[in-house]
């Protein structure tokens, strides 16, 4: 389980640390995401980007439509201070609790990239969300369908014999899986007052590593992110080496030409703000 405290502290540090390779990892699914961040979005809009973690989502967006305003918030200031680095002014980036939202002016549009999974308490959360939306404004956000599915997670944990977390869905936790079950997303959407809910399944490789040295690099990622890396922060030290000894094995059967690529299985969702308070 991995939830907001998690996040403020080791995990967003990490993320940080690591943000160009999990940009990478993430980079195949990029293209439908913005496509349907994009997807109506007037002009002048305010977009608010939930979890935007080092800020690919929201400079991609800024650089698509310049016409927009964007501000990204994440609970890392770690993550929030690399977005500003490398934003150079295109978007706006500040720590916040997304789930708390306050005072807010209200957004046209609200985007997450792997951002909505990690909620202590999700229908609050997102009803906090749409309180923020301006009326038939739109969520569109990404997260993980089933765990069975996302090879980048089970393959390592199973190369180095340990489980790769809780269940799916909401009797997981807040977690990578959280959002894995389309009844549940569903669910809490309209708890949470949205409308006219709907998921996309999208299918893309999860590029661990790439270049010449695209097993070092799939190691340097895994072992730092996901199911694999906690393992391996668990282990007595004298068996870390025979851990790394393994994943790196796996990362280099997984080699294809010049790059480490693992499956992973996403849902894009979208969801309408009512005209009506709900």
């Amino acid at each position: 389980m991995t939830g907001g405290a998690d996040w403020r502290a080791r995990v967003g540090d990490a993320w940080a640390a690591e943000w160009l390779r999990t940009d990478r990892s993430f980079a195949e699914l990029d293209p439908a995401l913005l496509a349907a961040a994009l997807d109506g979005l007037g002009e002048g809009a305010r977009v608010l980007d939930v979890g935007c973690g080092a800020g690919a989502t929201s400079l991609a967006i800024a650089a698509a439509r310049r016409d927009v305003a964007v501000t990204g918030v994440d609970l890392s200031a770690a993550l929030v201070a690399a977005a500003e680095k490398r934003g150079a002014g295109r978007a706006t980036f500040r720590v916040a609790d997304a789930a708390v939202l306050t005072g807010e002016a209200a957004y046209d549009r609200l985007v997450s990239r792997h951002g909505v999974m990690f909620f202590d308490d999700p229908v609050s959360a997102f009803a906090a969300l749409r309180r923020a939306t301006a009326p038939n404004g739109r969520i569109v956000f990404s997260c993980f369908r089933a765990r069975a599915l996302n090879g980048w997670a089970t393959e390592p944990a199973a190369a180095l014999g340990v489980e790769t977390g809780g269940a799916d869905g909401q009797a997981g936790g807040p977690g990578p899986f959280a959002f894995a079950l389309a009844g549940e997303v569903e669910r809490i959407l309209a708890d949470a007052g949205w409308r006219d809910a709907r998921g996309e399944v999208v299918d893309y490789d999860y590029v661990a590593g790439d270049g010449a040295d695209a097993v070092d690099e799939a190691v340097a990622l895994l072992r730092r992110i996901g199911p694999a890396a906690r393992a391996i922060a668990d282990a007595p030290r004298d068996r870390q080496g025979e851990l790394l000894e393994r994943l790196a094995a796996l990362c280099a059967a997984k080699r294809s030409e010049n790059r480490v690529a693992f499956s992973a299985a996403a849902w894009i969702w979208t969801a309408r703000n009512p005209e009506e308070p709900a």
